[in-house]
């Protein structure tokens, strides 16, 4: 192996997701071209390489490196370069300039050792000395796992969050059980961390191993909805992750459930493997049902029909029977599931129940599942909403370091009658932590429609809920005449109804544009949002339309459709700053979407009057302003709340011009445009078009082929979830335990 050292001159090419990288390499002789994988090089910085001469038949005599380590600068240039490169948070060009003016080629001994005399240089206070140095010693030890980390192809984003969580004890603990990875660092899965256990000489039948890869493979489970696997399927699918012989994995399977790491549970001649928490979950959310169906509840001793016909004269309007049913029932019972389609009046049947419970002083408290769908909710009915992660209070308890709920058995939900709205988007573990914040004798009335698609975590609590016909339920079934007009509504229902649509009709609020190939339907989508529809109904392209994709992948699916929207509805100016982040292009102006909870995420408005904390999955903002300097990007959420994100916090953020169907569940928008194409079959499914298709409130408009759009009616597959809540309500009634 040679050695070669020098300065970065130039970067050629630079693969963000696997580090590869081509640079130009320049010390006092000569000038190289070297390659690998160098995923933290920047122009500027000196390094030593270790590697061998290779010849590329295109591209000539070119060092092919193994392994490269970071060399502290020396010359002016080179310490100016590696200062003002980004590297070092608080430091831009400008500061570095003075520093390098001031120090000189001591300027990085100073930076490490005597960091007090920064103070020496105009415009640099304590506050800005603790943040150099912080990010100095963090990007020192950072450096060190990627550069031990990049040859068993994680990325530098990962090896971030890898730092973040074990600090300098990184490398110690990867070498002493690489699967802690999989446990503790979200998005580096069982095969990365199993990747590198096979290059440290960890063994294939290893227990450790294969105990590994059994929960990795119930993990996986519950990203298609299932809260636990029949042992059979499990033992298949680890045998074909793992490649080892079935008895292993049963032994492996026992001593995991020894370790109460999972359970084993026996239905039937099945046995049923869950993880604890599901296990947990499933069986908390059967027995809070129980219990707050059996409590008795405060008898109101009101005359319910004349509260109903009291709220219909103030608010002139009319319920029908099954309205006035499920008003009844939720001022009568205790746990009631009112569902229903578009049109069928949930919005109106919600309001008149939370008018009566008023009228008569129990104090009402709604929430929804998202943040998009609670704001809905405290449109529809002009009182405030919450997110049930707000509604339970979700924050760190003073013993630990950990965020849960605040509200639970002991410190109870303070209301008479609970109402939560969008309950299809409920999972099994956060429908056990809101029941069991309820106090017996609180009225629970959920809402939801059961044709739409379910949580995408895992349980399928709406429906299963609903067929084990132990909760009350109320079907709205009467489409009212308002509704009628609509198209949308009109055609919602005949897709659950596999019918045909209704297409086109004049002066209408539903179009299909037929296109044949992907790069029609793509220009299309692109004049129709950018011009045709801002222009002809007046609305705005960025605010007021969204597209909707059933997929992520291919040129219609949500990544190349949001590169080519952003071509389009956010052009790159001169005045416009951008950044680059993993081949993606964050610019200002760019219209992007969290894609996780962050319940602690600082947010304050832009005069600093007003602050708070949460930012949720599905909420959409604006990129406001990017700090190159800092290395800080600020979104705008809701016209007021100010975010900020550091570049190593840019995963929480999706462009989202165009977004998933299933993340748009809970939102409404005025105007929806959607792709219709080929997709894999579980994504041509009636329920994924009809949840879409219900997201618009004043337009639809469907581009693409119309034989899909004909598969996707006629497609009912619904993929059964290994889900097992009904049975188990049902399993209570059978017994006598649950008294109707």
């Amino acid at each position: 192996m040679e050695r070669l050292e020098g300065m970065i001159s130039d970067i050629v090419f630079k693969n963000e997701d696997n580090g590869y990288t081509i640079a130009h390499l320049a010390n006092s002789d000569n000038e190289v071209v070297i390659v690998g994988c160098m995923p933290t090089l920047s122009v500027g910085e000196s390094i030593e390489v270790e590697g061998k001469w290779t010849n590329h038949k295109t591209y000539g005599t070119q060092f092919e490196v193994n392994k490269f380590m970071p060399v502290t600068p020396t010359s002016l240039e080179g310490i100016y370069v590696y200062l003002s490169s980004g590297m070092i948070h608080g430091i831009g060009e400008k500061m570095a300039k003075k520093i390098v003016d001031k120090f000189g080629v001591s300027t990085l001994d100073i930076i490490q050792n005597n960091p007090h005399r920064l103070s020496e240089v105009d415009g640099i206070g304590q506050k800005k000395i603790d943040q150099i140095v912080k990010s100095y010693e963090e990007n020192r030890e950072l450096r060190n796992i990627i550069i031990e980390l990049s040859p068993y192809g994680i990325t530098p984003n990962y090896c971030m969050k890898i730092y973040k969580k074990y600090k300098n004890k990184a490398i110690e603990v990867i070498n002493k059980n690489p699967y802690k990875l999989a446990e503790d660092i979200r998005g580096v899965g069982f095969k990365i961390a199993d990747n590198i256990a096979s290059k440290i000489g960890i063994e294939k039948n290893s227990k450790d191993r294969v105990s590994q890869g059994i929960l990795y493979t119930l993990n996986q489970s519950l990203g298609n909805g299932h809260t636990y696997l029949p042992e059979n399927i499990l033992i298949q699918e680890a045998i074909k992750l793992l490649e080892v012989k079935g008895e292993l994995v049963k032994e492996c399977i026992l001593e995991l459930a020894y370790d109460q790491k999972i359970h084993i549970e026996k239905k039937d001649n099945q046995h049923l493997i869950y993880l604890i928490p599901y296990y947990l979950s499933e069986n908390g959310v059967c027995k809070q049902i129980i219990k707050l169906s059996q409590h008795e509840f405060k008898d109101l001793n009101i005359d319910i029909e004349e509260e109903i016909r009291v709220v219909e004269k103030e608010e002139g309007i009319k319920l029908a029977n099954n309205q006035m049913l499920a008003v009844k029932e939720a001022i009568e019972g205790g746990v009631v599931i009112i569902t229903g389609g578009p049109g069928t009046g949930k919005t109106t049947t919600i309001n008149t129940i939370i008018k009566i419970f008023e009228n008569n002083n129990q104090e009402v408290v709604l929430a929804a599942p998202t943040g998009r769908a609670a704001k809905r909710m405290s449109e529809t009915s002009s009182k405030e909403a919450k997110t049930i992660h707000r509604l339970l209070e979700m924050g760190y308890a003073t013993d630990s370091d950990e965020l849960q709920f605040m509200k639970n058995e002991e410190e109870p939900i303070k209301a008479d009658v609970i109402i939560i709205d969008e309950v299809s988007m409920v999972d099994i573990l956060l429908m056990y932590s809101l029941l069991r914040a309820i106090k017996p004798g609180t009225r629970v009335i959920l809402v939801g429609d059961s044709d739409q698609l379910p949580s995408v975590g895992a349980g399928n609590v709406l429906k299963d809920m609903i067929d084990s016909c132990v909760i009350k339920v109320v079907r709205l079934t009467e489409i009212f005449r308002q509704a009628q007009e609509s198209m949308i509504v009109v055609n919602a229902h005949k897709i659950n109804n596999g019918q045909p649509l209704h297409l086109n009709s004049k002066g209408k609020d539903f179009f299909f544009i037929r296109k044949n190939t992907n790069e029609e339907i793509i220009n299309e989508i692109i004049g129709l949002v950018s011009e045709r529809l801002p222009k002809f109904y007046n609305v705005d392209k960025l605010k007021d339309i969204q597209v909707l994709s059933s997929m992520r992948k291919g040129d219609l699916g949500v990544t190349n459709l949001n590169i080519e929207l952003q071509k389009h509805l956010n052009k790159p100016e001169k005045y416009k700053v951008e950044e680059n982040f993993q081949r993606r292009i964050f610019r200002v102006g760019d219209k992007v979407m969290q894609i996780k909870n962050n319940y602690t995420r600082k947010w304050e408005n832009e005069d600093k009057t007003d602050s708070g904390e949460g930012i949720y999955n599905g909420d959409i903002g604006y990129v406001y302003h990017i700090d190159k300097d800092k290395r800080i990007v600020y979104v705008i959420f809701d016209q007021v709340k100010i975010v900020s994100y550091t570049y190593d916090e840019l995963d929480e953020l999706d462009h989202s011009y165009c977004t998933t169907i299933h993340k748009s569940q809970g939102s409404e928008f005025p105007v929806v445009v959607i792709p219709i194409t080929w997709a894999p079959p579980m994504l041509l499914s009636r329920n994924l078009l009809y949840t879409a298709v219900t997201r618009a409130k004043k337009l639809v408009v469907l581009v693409g082929d119309v034989k899909y759009l004909e598969y996707m009616i006629k497609n009912n597959r619904i993929n059964n979830r290994h889900s097992n809540l009904s049975y188990k309500l049902n399993k209570f009634k059978e017994e006598g335990l649950l008294i109707k």
